[in-house]
C-alpha cells in the first residue's frame, strides 16, 4: 500500500477537525472536503486497511494517527537547499567589465581555453556584469 501524500492528510485532518462532530463517515467528509467517498478511502486505508469494506467507519478513530503521521513526515523532512547561487554585489564588482572577467576566468596566459567550464556563480555573475554594460549603453531619456 503506497503512502499518501501530506497535503491530502492535512486536508482530511483540517476536515474531520472542523466538522466538529463525534462520527464523521466519509460520505460526510466528502461533502465537506469535495471529495469523493471512495477516493478518501482509499487515501486513509493507510491508516485502516478495512477501511474500504466498511461504509460507516467513523473516520474520527483515525485522527490521532493522522496527526502522528504529519509529525514524522515534518521532522524527517531536510533542510531547504537553495539551489539557486546567490551572487553579491562584491562578488561582481571584482570584476572590471565583460572582458575583465573572460580573461580571469576563461584564459591561461592570454590564450582563450576552450575547454573552461563556468559554474552558476560564474554565469550568474557574467550575466549582471552583461545587463550592467547595456544598461549603461542605453541613452538616457530625455525628461520633458
Amino acid at each position: 500500500m503506497k503512502e499518501p501524500k501530506v497535503t491530502e492528510i492535512k486536508k482530511y485532518l483540517s476536515g474531520l477537525l472542523k466538522l466538529n462532530k463525534k462520527y464523521v463517515t466519509s460520505e460526510r467528509l466528502s461533502k465537506y472536503v469535495g471529495v469523493y467517498p471512495e477516493i478518501i478511502n482509499e487515501h486513509l486505508s493507510y491508516f485502516e486497511p478495512t477501511l474500504g469494506l466498511d461504509p460507516e467507519f467513523n473516520l474520527m478513530e483515525l485522527v490521532p494517527n493522522m496527526k502522528k503521521f504529519l509529525v514524522d513526515k515534518e521532522e524527517n523532512r531536510g533542510p531547504v537547499v537553495n539551489k539557486v547561487p546567490i551572487v553579491k554585489k562584491a562578488q561582481v564588482e571584482q570584476y572590471e567589465s565583460i572582458n575583465d572577467f573572460v580573461y580571469r576566468k576563461m584564459s591561461m596566459g592570454g590564450l582563450l581555453d576552450r575547454n573552461v567550464v563556468l559554474s552558476d556563480t560564474d554565469l550568474k555573475i557574467l550575466k549582471r556584469l552583461i545587463s550592467e554594460e547595456q544598461a549603461s549603453r542605453k541613452p538616457k531619456s530625455k525628461r520633458r
